[in-house]
């Protein structure tokens, strides 16, 4: 199972910043969604940015939400989780 979201916000360009339970941030572009009935409302910014970290994923009001598995795959690198090294 991949990490889970803890954190998401709107950026401008209707991307999502996501931060991960492993610690990873990335960045998700959701403008190719769009075109889905279920992500239609999206498109507004103003509603775009009330999304909110829930029950793992990224939400939005009206039981809006998307896959997180898709989120950690398909995103884009920000920062790197941190590791501890065991001796």
């Amino acid at each position: 199972m991949n990490p889970r979201v803890t954190e998401v916000s709107a950026l401008d360009d209707h991307t999502l910043s996501v931060t991960f339970t492993n610690g990873e941030s990335k960045r998700f572009d959701m403008q190719p969604y769009f075109g889905y009935p279920a992500f239609r409302r999206l498109r507004d910014p103003e509603f775009f940015r009330r999304v909110t970290a829930e029950a793992g994923t990224a939400s939005w009001p009206g039981g809006i939400d998307f896959d997180p598995d898709t989120l950690f795959v398909d995103g884009v690198a920000t920062t790197i989780a941190r590791t501890t090294a065991t001796v």
